[in-house]
């Protein structure tokens, strides 16, 4: 599903990853811990090209999304974004109603009629485990709804455009702990149908949602394997102490 090869990635002068190879599976979930400034947040936006809105950065080697280059001159970003969905940090909803928030990325890419955009609608918003909770208020503003909901809202406008993977950057840190509970328990639901990257600094995090897990210090993937392997029985050092709270 996703395969990068030879990955150096600057800002400017600074080299803030370094020689990063990685095969991650279909319908799997991949976290990514390891020290703030390390370099995970800016290897998950490589699989987006969201780096490419950051001025004077540069990649260098391949990432490899279902078999194509996306750093291929040929790839039409638009498309790929559809396919690669993100969620961020923070809930970021419009401050438009909760249906406007989910048709946004259908309407603006003429996605279907009215009764296909209602239907994508509800669907996603099932799938994102929030319909029940927003069904009767569609029309309301998404503003109104709670910090977890607003997550959960921006995971199904993610959704509704048919993405096959979803980039999760630390979606649960600014969340109480009944909201993280329900983002990581529609994780598991959502792994059914889509293959999740997520970044975390929440490691017991790490350790519950997640099949397989990547270590990053200071721009190298230390370690990456069965997210088990990683927490039980890491094979470098460094990999231990980090888990183990002797530094981060």
């Amino acid at each position: 599903m996703i395969e990068t090869k030879n990955i150096d990635f600057y800002y400017g002068n600074f080299q803030a990853l370094k020689n990063i190879n990685m095969k991650i599976g279909a319908n799997t979930v991949t976290a990514f811990i390891g020290p703030s400034g390390c370099g995970k947040s800016t290897f998950l936006r490589l699989f987006n090209r969201m780096n490419d809105l950051i001025d004077d950065t540069r990649m260098e080697g391949q990432c490899i999304v279902d078999g194509k280059d996306i750093y291929n001159k040929s790839i039409n970003i638009d498309e790929l974004r559809k396919k690669v969905g993100m969620v961020f940090q923070k809930p970021n909803p419009f401050p438009k109603s909760i249906f406007e928030n989910v048709a946004y990325g259908l309407k603006v890419n003429n996605m279907g009629d009215r009764r296909f955009i209602a239907q994508r609608v509800e669907e996603s918003l099932k799938s994102a485990v929030l319909w029940d909770e927003v069904k009767d208020k569609l029309n309301k503003s998404a503003l109104e709804l709670s910090g977890g909901q607003q997550q959960r809202l921006c995971i199904a406008r993610a959704l509704a455009v048919a993405p096959s993977i979803i980039l999760m950057d630390e979606p649960a840190s600014a969340l109480d702990p009944i909201s993280t509970s329900k983002i990581e328990e529609l994780i598991h639901q959502l792994k059914q149908q889509y293959t999740i990257v997520i970044v975390t600094h929440n490691m017991q995090q790490a350790a519950r949602v997640s099949d397989t897990t990547g270590f990053f210090m200071l721009g190298e993937l230390i370690e990456y394997n069965n997210t088990k392997k990683i927490f039980l029985n890491p094979d470098n050092e460094a990999t231990q102490n980090y888990i183990t709270g002797r530094f981060g």
